[in-house]
């Protein structure tokens, strides 16, 4: 039986939309990230005149073109951090810029704790980060994949009266930032994921996950 031209077009647009989904979804991600990230790099062009840089001479927002170039410039500006990272003078600098921070009352706390989990993330320390757990979070029902940082032997256990473990959930796709939280020991999941396949699979969304064969091994 022939198809009515309803049902072609209707057949043909779900084709279509299949095709495209993938490619718009993307484009809109990138459109996304570009202009969060624009919000602060933006702020990098302070040198040049408003009214040559943003719409309605200087009072509106800032031309794109302006903006893509601000974030080639911080892209530049952090690999010449990292460059100069690499050298004796570059790793004094630095040094002298931490002691600076850490000496601001109420900056230095929150500097020195971004400083601790980003070290964590980036250095591969076993030790930062023992185990790949999965707990109940945020409530009951739902589950969160963390990070156990150390059991505690302390006030925490005595006051809760049961052996408790510090789990640190990072949130996605930053995963420099998280909740701390204590987890009675028999509600903790221990997977056999690593910790870098555990933070792969947190920056990812959960799109990179090591594959699992139950009673087997882990398949990258």
């Amino acid at each position: 039986m022939k198809k009515s031209f309803f049902a072609r077009w209707r057949s043909n647009f779900l084709t279509g939309l299949v095709v495209l989904m993938p490619a718009v979804i993307s484009i809109a991600v990138v459109v996304w990230l570009f202009g969060h990230v624009a919000d602060l790099t933006d702020k990098l062009l302070f040198f040049l005149p408003a009214r040559v840089t943003h719409h309605d001479n200087g009072t509106g927002p800032m031309f794109w073109y302006w903006s893509l170039f601000a974030l080639v410039f911080a892209m530049l500006l952090i690999g010449a951090v990292g460059l100069l990272a690499r050298h004796y003078i570059g790793k004094k600098i630095i040094e002298w810029m931490d002691a600076a921070l850490l000496q601001v009352p109420f900056l230095n706390k929150i500097y020195g704790a971004t400083k601790q989990v980003n070290e964590a993330l980036t250095s591969g320390d076993k030790n930062s980060f023992k185990t790949v757990v999965m707990i109940e979070f945020p409530h009951p029902g739902t589950r969160a994949i963390g990070f156990i940082t150390s059991e505690q032997r302390a006030e925490p256990q005595i006051k809760a009266g049961q052996p408790l473990v510090c789990v640190f959930i990072p949130t996605t796709p930053n995963p420099t930032s998280g909740f701390l939280v204590l987890v009675p020991e028999d509600k903790v999941t221990r997977l056999e994921m690593s910790v870098a396949d555990g933070i792969k699979y947190i920056i990812s969304l959960g799109a990179i996950a090591p594959g699992f064969t139950p009673g087997g091994s882990l398949k990258n």
